[in-house]
């Protein structure tokens, strides 16, 4: 869509009451911007949460239009897949962000999953009816080795914050070996390299700390997760910053579940996307992260499609300026026919990647449960990028975030800040809209 002489309408939706919240998640539909909590899930439970599902209308200079809030108690018994929205309607120009919540099959976490559904009937009038519907289910599996394993990796790079730049793969570290928005230009070759061996370089980037051999998650085809990547597993891996992964069979499970990476196959790693021939691709230029704080901050995307660990890192230095990756909605993954986002948790200043970049646990602060979120997609030539409260976390966090335009060439409507734990966008956080250069994530 495009702006007009109307107001740019901005509509937050949030889940109050909710337990547990954990990956965040947004996707896109051609009409609702939408923001939506996700995470992951492990064996499935049924399980009946009440909630209140609130929707706050404001136009682009942030005034409030109106709101409307409705309770439900549901429960189910089947697994509930992710999904989020973040697109704008192509009537009255009017966009909404939700949140949804979900967990998939990560070992030791308590997760909780929302979907949303819409209906849209759109006549010569432009007339359009919404309805959302968000189911919870809370799901648990035991893990043996994730917590132990990230201290281990990072208590030297966690006492300063700042070492876990050092992250390294065999090729640029977690920065990556690419300067911004240039290549790749090499083709994955498939079936050359050993399912034994991690493919770095050419934006792949290598996170040791999940003990995985480089991989940033493992789907295997008896729906496990973890472990190596073997015969007939899905490996997953991170790009560097600015970058997402390209591969994901075009041929998804029917229960909602995401799977993504490459496939491993007679002992070789294969592309499951063959519609391209490198491992990653730079998303829209129109989002950067501008440090003025002494310490580091690492922002945690979700691997998704995938087992959706927040392992996917964008390490932003004191004083440092980093690329974030806002994902092409209309050319990227879709989950049962939405456009999917990217988004990050981001912790604590001075929390390295290694013990933030991992799932978390109650009350430790990181993780899932750092205490706020951001969200990046563009689509229809518009980015929308987006503070997010994480229900997880009700603490503030140790230092202010706002998104601003990065230049006078830039165009950004709306306002967007976080300080003292407070959104100027109300309890439900707030978005913005980039219609030409960038904006910056400032954190001071």
């Amino acid at each position: 869509m495009k702006f007009s002489t109307a107001a740019k309408n901005i509509a937050v939706a949030s889940l109050i009451g909710t337990s547990v919240v954990s990956a965040l998640a947004k996707d896109c539909n051609d009409n609702a911007a939408t923001t939506t909590l996700t995470g992951n899930h492990h064996h499935k439970r049924a399980v009946a949460v009440e909630y209140v599902y609130e929707t706050v209308t404001v136009d682009e200079n942030g005034n409030v239009i109106g709101q409307a809030a409705a309770a439900q108690t549901t429960s189910s018994a089947q697994w509930v897949p992710p999904t989020s929205t973040l697109a704008p309607t192509t009537q009255q120009q009017q966009a909404q962000t939700t949140s949804t919540t979900e967990q998939q099959q990560q070992q030791a976490q308590t997760t909780s999953t929302t979907e949303q559904q819409e209906q849209a009937q759109t006549t010569s009038t432009t007339e359009q009816q919404q309805q959302a519907q968000t189911t919870s289910t809370t799901e648990q599996q035991q893990q043996a080795t994730s917590s132990t394993a990230a201290a281990a990796t990072s208590s030297a790079a966690s006492n300063s914050g700042s070492s876990s730049n050092s992250g390294s793969s065999s090729s640029g570290g977690i920065m990556g070996d690419l300067s911004s928005y240039s290549g790749p230009n090499q083709k994955f070759q498939d079936g050359t390299i050993a399912c034994s061996s991690f493919p770095a370089g050419q934006g792949v980037i290598s996170v040791d700390w999940m003990n995985q051999n480089g991989w940033s998650g493992i789907e295997n085809s008896d729906t496990s997760t973890g472990g190596s990547c073997q015969e007939g597993s899905y490996c997953s891996y991170a790009c560097q910053p600015g970058m997402s992964k390209t591969q994901w069979p075009s041929n998804q499970p029917s229960d909602g579940r995401s799977i993504g990476g490459l496939l491993c196959k007679n002992g070789y790693l294969y592309r499951s996307n063959t519609d391209t021939d490198y491992l990653c691709e730079w998303g829209i230029d129109s989002a950067i992260v501008v440090s003025e704080l002494s310490q580091g901050v690492a922002i945690c995307r979700t691997d998704y499609p995938g087992t959706e660990n927040m392992d996917i890192p964008t390490w932003v230095d004191a004083g440092s300026t980093v690329p974030l990756t806002v994902v092409d909605q209309d050319n990227y993954y879709v989950w049962q026919g939405q456009k999917t986002s990217a988004q990050y948790y981001v912790n604590n200043a001075g929390v390295s990647v290694e013990d933030g970049c991992v799932w978390g646990t109650a009350g430790s602060g990181i993780g899932n449960w750092a205490p706020l979120n951001f969200g990046a997609g563009y689509t229809n030539g518009i980015s929308y990028l987006s503070l997010i409260p994480n229900p997880n976390n009700k603490q503030a966090a140790n230092f202010n975030v706002k998104i601003v335009a990065a230049d006078s060439n830039s165009v950004v409507n709306g306002e967007c800040y976080y300080e003292n734990g407070s959104y100027s966008g109300g309890s439900d956080g707030c978005t913005v809209a980039v219609t030409k250069g960038q904006a910056k994530f400032v954190l001071y």
